[in-house]
């Protein structure tokens, strides 16, 4: 939506910009001198977990993903909140604004101030700054034909936090999600820079296939993705077929339909796929040779590290669902 706001207007260009809004990237990239960039991204939502405590906890690790993604060290924070003060106690603010000073802090991440307004409905989240040497910068445009794809978390937080709003999802499953929504990316990322990683993309809002989507458009070449090979939180599909499902996944599907061939994938794998992720894994292309060694060290740091498809050279589609 923003992007299709921002047709026509002409921003201030400058050349030390190295990555702005163009490709859809994670986050914002401004080159200071040859040995410096500063990165920066802000992100913010509604809750998806009854735990005041929690959801701060996982809008802060939401919001250093993006970061995290650009392959950069997160090192500032700003908060911003939406607080209905005449419906909740200040009590549940003081318990996310907990909850997020929690995960900054397990981060190495200062809180330097925020923003607060009135509000009817409750949103959360942070603007971050990180910084990194240019040469270890990630960017979603520059896959490469003959890369495969590694995923580090499974998918499934969207219908589970529907499930949750329904009261319908078993607590098992609930905390199952939890537990990879407040896993930071930071052990991902210190290995991505031991190999010789492509691309990166963030997996949130427009679930995989949409930021996959994005990344073939941005790098000019055509995504394979196995659905049978994408992990999935174990519980998801009963919570699908009951029909809890996020609105946001048709939202997707239209984001996507004219990029996107999904060939003989199920319905099933179609809705998790375009599933609305929060606080998501990281999607990562690098050399076919080095995906077995990533995945590896990856699951022994308790993410996922499957082989989820291929990059191939552009034929048609964006995306192709195998």
């Amino acid at each position: 939506m923003l992007q299709r706001a921002l047709t026509g207007i002409e921003v201030h260009s400058d050349q030390n910009v190295l990555i702005g809004y163009e490709n859809a990237d994670d986050a914002g990239v401004y080159l200071f001198d040859d040995e410096n960039a500063l990165v920066q991204s802000v992100d913010f939502f509604t809750p998806i977990v009854d735990d005041p405590h929690v959801y701060g906890a996982i809008a802060a690790t939401n919001a250093l993903s993006d970061i995290y993604a650009m392959g950069a060290v997160p090192r500032l924070a700003l908060s911003l909140v939406e607080f209905p003060s005449k419906d909740l106690k200040e009590k549940v603010l003081h318990e996310i604004l907990s909850g997020g000073n929690e995960k900054m802090k397990q981060a190495g991440v200062a809180i330097v101030g925020g923003h607060s307004v009135e509000a009817t409905e409750l949103k959360f989240g942070y603007c971050v700054t990180g910084f990194l040497r240019p040469e270890k910068l990630y960017a979603n445009s520059t896959a490469q034909p003959g890369d495969v794809l590694v995923l580090t978390k499974p998918l499934g937080t969207g219908i589970v936090a529907t499930g949750i709003k329904a009261g319908k999802t078993p607590p098992v499953l609930e905390k199952n999600a939890i537990e990879w929504m407040l896993k930071l990316n930071t052990p991902a990322v210190d290995f991505f820079h031991e190999y010789s990683v492509h691309a990166v993309t963030d997996v949130t809002g427009y679930g995989l296939v949409g930021h996959a989507f994005e990344l073939a458009r941005a790098s000019g070449v055509t995504l394979s993705i196995h659905s049978e090979k994408v992990p999935l939180m174990a519980g998801v599909k009963e919570l699908a077929e009951v029909g809890l499902l996020p609105k946001a996944i048709e939202a997707n599907r239209h984001y996507v339909e004219a990029g996107v061939s999904w060939n003989t994938a199920s319905k099933f794998h179609q809705q998790v796929l375009l599933d609305p992720q929060t606080s998501g894994g990281l999607l990562v292309s690098l050399p076919e040779e080095e995906a077995e060694s990533l995945g590896q060290s990856l699951e022994n740091e308790g993410f996922t590290g499957q082989l989820i498809g291929y990059v191939r050279s552009l034929d048609g589609s964006c995306v192709r669902i195998e």
